[in-house]
């Protein structure tokens, strides 16, 4: 729980972010706790907070949460020995997205677009000549989130939204 480890930082002002409303009313009070597990945390929690001299809770919503969401999963993939200093996390911002460079490099090898498969498969139900069962099995499970009109591919979200497919041309 991040509000222990402030704790044992003896940290006085804190701004605590959660993504959850829910949790962030309960614990300023404006919402009533019904669930017994619920109560059992905000007791815990209203216990942790006084040793605080200033607590703030604020929510903040899940699609303005990705960086923190990536920090907390590396937080727990990563062992830290207590004895020695952690090293600092280097980041960098780019203007394209990641998924854009990969689509460019992997078109540059062989001039077709990296849904060609897919593609090849949904309109056809055809495999690569060489392609093994487990290629098959995998394509034909990516296959199904992806539907054609005419010539058109898109891959279908789990929101039901579709996403045109672009080749690496069409994306710039």
């Amino acid at each position: 729980m991040s509000i222990r480890a402030a704790i044992e930082c003896k940290i006085k002002v804190l701004e605590v972010y959660e993504d959850s409303v829910l949790m962030i009313y309960q614990l300023k009070g404006e919402w009533e706790t019904r669930d017994p597990k619920l109560i059992n945390y905000q007791r815990l929690v209203l216990e942790l907070i006084e040793d605080f001299d200033d607590i703030t809770f604020c929510y903040l919503p899940r699609d303005v949460n990705q960086m923190a969401d990536a920090l907390a999963t590396l937080a727990f993939m990563i062992k830290v020995n207590k004895q020695e200093d952690m090293k600092p996390i280097q980041m960098s911002i780019y203007e394209a997205s990641a998924h854009c460079c990969n689509i460019e490099e992997e078109e540059e090898k062989d001039d077709r677009p990296w849904y060609q498969d897919i593609l090849r498969y949904v309109r056809n139900r055809e495999y690569l000549d060489q392609a093994i069962e487990n290629d098959k099995r995998t394509l034909r499970r990516l296959a199904s989130d992806y539907i054609l009109d005419g010539e058109i591919l898109y891959k279908r979200r789990k929101d039901q939204v579709l996403l045109r497919c672009v080749d690496a041309v069409e994306a710039k």
